[in-house]
Formats: C-alpha cells, sequence, structure tokens
C-alpha cells in the first residue's frame, strides 16, 4: 500500500480541512508532494476547493472529492432524504484509481467524525479500516475535548488501525485554562504525541516527526 493516512475528526467542524491544508503545503516545503483528498462531502464543497487550492489545482476538484451530497447532513441522512444509495463502489473504485494513477502520500480526509455513517452498516470507521492507513485524530482545544478525543481514540484503537498522533486546533479557541492545558493532558492521557495548531499558522517544514510523511 502506498503511504498515507487518514485525518478524522472529534465532532463535525473541528478543523480537519484546516490541518489537512496546512500539512500538504509543509510537507512540500520539506520537499514531499502528497494528494490530499475530501472523497465524501455534504452540503458546499469549500473543503475540497480549499485542498484544491494546497496543491495549486494540480488535482481536479472531481479527484479529490468524488462523492457530494447537497443537503448538510451526515451522508446516511443526505442519501436518505435525496432517496439514494451511499456510492461505496465508485468511492472505492475511485480511490483505487487514484492510487494506481498517483505516486502518494495521499492525506485522506473524513467527514464528520470518527463515528458518522455512510449507510446503515458502514460509516467512516469501516471506511478507514477498509483504507488502513494510520490515524492522525483532529480536535478542539477548549472544554469537552477530552471526553471526545478519549472516546475516538478508544474506538480506532478497537478497530485495529495506528493513531499517529492527536492535532489541537486551537482556531477560534477561548484562551482559558482548559485550553492551555488540554495538550499537556490529552499526550498523559492517550500516550499519543499532540501537535498544537495555532491559528493562522504557517506552513514550515519544521514538522514534528510524526508528521513527516515521505514520498
Amino acid at each position: 500500500m502506498k503511504k498515507g493516512a487518514f485525518i478524522t475528526g472529534t465532532d463535525t467542524g473541528v478543523g480537519k480541512t484546516y490541518f489537512t491544508a496546512f500539512w500538504t503545503l509543509s510537507l512540500k516545503k520539506a520537499g514531499v508532494q502528497a494528494f490530499p483528498l475530501k472523497p465524501i462531502s455534504t452540503g458546499d464543497r469549500s473543503d475540497a476547493k480549499i485542498l484544491r487550492q494546497s496543491v495549486n489545482s494540480s488535482l481536479s476538484l472531481h479527484e479529490i472529492n468524488p462523492v457530494h451530497f447537497e443537503p448538510p447532513l451526515a451522508p446516511w441522512a443526505a442519501c436518505r432524504a435525496m432517496g439514494r444509495i451511499f456510492p461505496l463502489e465508485k468511492l472505492r473504485n475511485h480511490l483505487a484509481g487514484l492510487r494506481s494513477k498517483y505516486p502518494g502520500p495521499f492525506l485522506i480526509e473524513g467527514v464528520g467524525g470518527w463515528r458518522v455513517p455512510l449507510d446503515r452498516n458502514y460509516g467512516v470507521r469501516e471506511w478507514a479500516r477498509e483504507m488502513g492507513y494510520p490515524v492522525v485524530v483532529v480536535a478542539r482545544a477548549g472544554l469537552g475535548t477530552l471526553n471526545h478525543i478519549l472516546l475516538s481514540v478508544d474506538s480506532i484503537l478497537r478497530s485495529k488501525l495506528k493513531v499517529s498522533g492527536i492535532v489541537v486546533n486551537l482556531h477560534q479557541a477561548r484562551d482559558d485554562e482548559a485550553t492551555r492545558s488540554n495538550p499537556k493532558l490529552i499526550e498523559e492521557l492517550t500516550g499519543l504525541p499532540v501537535f498544537t495548531l495555532a491559528s493562522g499558522a504557517t506552513p514550515s517544514d519544521k514538522l514534528p516527526s510524526w508528521l513527516r510523511i515521505r514520498g
């Protein structure tokens, strides 16, 4: 399998795309051309467009985001609202085609959180397990995030997947004691490395070792 990572979140709107674009640009500065993908989206396609900008449009919007639903709902809820079945084979074939076309590494951003359903019996968890990449968890910084992180990490590990580390996103975070103390507590509670991503962070080739994917 070609190198890559699966980026999930403790919830929707925690900054997965913000981090994935930052990671893509940082790897580029380090001489690695990564391929960021947002294979599933709902609502608008702004996340996929941001990822396309991070690679200077070298990937088409369809390559980055082959499965899109207009209702801003979880994919299974969107499918039900539209009277459709989730196109799992289309998703699988599309990703297999990209992996045969491009060298990787692939940064695959999930949709919503770790347990979001794609259909009744198949969700983000099952999809990530099928892909087989190590998982990076993106989380909010403030109060409440410890519970969400621990639940997500527990579920990922039970799925027999590796958790590479946790990204604590400071974008729009309150400057309070929870935000300041959580990164260290997360490291202590999980035994995993934590990368604190500042709001407006400038991409850099000085990434921690666990985020240095080689081409």
